[in-house]
């Protein structure tokens, strides 16, 4: 902690860097825990890279619905380097000092693309919800510049809340103690270190995690509970199943993205809940971004023969270079006699 000339309380001073207690005190751990999300975060980058690529690469994908699943995972990409990397160099050196800014600034980033996914979420399900319950008015619908609009509302809102709450903290005074009980910079631990006035700001947290996160949710039930209801009326025994099959398991992984984020942000702080918020925040924060790319995109169709495409052109590309070194190889050689013979 630096303290400067700036008093809160008495003796205290203002504190300029907070420390992030991270997982646990045990130090024995910290090179195992840094492998295991090492390799969490490295599949998880590779899986939505991979996602994001093939949408863009393969003309088969320019679908709305693989427009908004390319944007999900440009979001989880983007979040989970938020927080991963601070995570990994924490475990790894054991240094777990972070500037004040820093910690403001890494609360932004990480709480506006959670904003921003749980709208693209909703929207995802409004989008299966009028392929299969309104097909016939759905390309009218879910045109080019509909699907657009929406997810650039949903990239928008997100950024623009947050930051109303960010310039609100930047405003606060922190003193005392500086440790922050989590394994990044998290709304409720930070304003536990304040001693400015913090009731107006989380009231306003409060109807924006209300906004962001609750409202949402609703809708995205609403959307697969009237999806769930088509599915029932499908003649076809296969049919069904099929249907419920992918339709169960996308719902299972965004109510334990909701849940988690609804008992983290707006449940009250009991010290029971307080406890269980670093395995919630692990949930929504780290393990979601891995199973998406699996759950939403590696199983359908079209994603598994754009991939399947792919490889092959790859090794279409890796066969021809080894005709192609030979040839330059007699290339060269034919040139280099050329050359001695012209000498001659």
């Amino acid at each position: 902690m630096k303290p400067t000339t700036n008093k809160c309380h008495g003796n205290q001073t203002t504190i300029t860097e907070f420390i992030l207690l991270g997982l646990g005190t045990f130090p024995q751990l910290h090179i195992l825990l840094f492998l295991l999300f090492l390799v969490i975060y490295i599949v998880t980058l590779a899986g939505n890279i991979l996602i994001i690529a093939l949408v863009v690469a393969d003309q088969h994908l320019h679908t709305p619905m693989y427009f908004f699943l390319g944007n999900l995972s440009c979001l989880e990409t983007s979040y989970t380097s938020a927080i991963m990397p601070r995570m990994l160099t924490n475990l790894l050196t054991g240094d777990r000092t972070i500037a004040v800014h820093a910690c403001l600034t890494q609360l932004y980033f990480f709480a506006s693309l959670i904003g921003a996914e749980c709208y693209l979420l909703s929207v995802m399900s409004y989008d299966r919800y009028l392929a299969i319950c309104k097909p016939l008015h759905y390309s009218a619908l879910m045109n080019g510049s509909f699907c657009i609009k929406l997810v650039a509302g949903t990239w928008i809102g997100g950024f623009m809340s947050v930051a109303f709450l960010i310039s609100m903290m930047s405003q606060l005074t922190f003193c005392g103690s500086n440790e922050i009980d989590h394994f990044f910079c998290d709304f409720r631990p930070i304003m536990k270190l304040s001693c400015s006035d913090t009731h107006t700001l989380e009231v306003t947290a409060f109807i924006n995690s209300s906004i962001f996160i609750l409202l949402p949710f609703l809708l995205t039930l609403a959307s697969y509970g009237s999806i769930i209801s088509t599915i029932l009326r499908i003649p076809s025994i296969t049919g069904r199943k099929k249907a419920f099959s992918t339709c169960s398991s996308h719902l299972i992984v965004v109510s334990i993205f909701y849940g988690t984020l609804v008992i983290v942000y707006l449940l009250s702080d009991s010290d029971a809940l307080r406890d269980l918020n670093k395995v919630f925040s692990i949930f929504y924060g780290v393990l979601t971004p891995l199973v998406n790319p699996l759950v939403y995109s590696l199983r359908n169709k079209e994603v598994r023969e754009a991939l399947r495409k792919t490889v092959l052109s790859l090794q279409d590309h890796i066969s021809m270079i080894g005709p192609l070194n030979i040839y330059i190889k007699n290339l060269t050689h034919t040139s280099s006699l050329y050359s001695s013979l012209c000498a001659c």
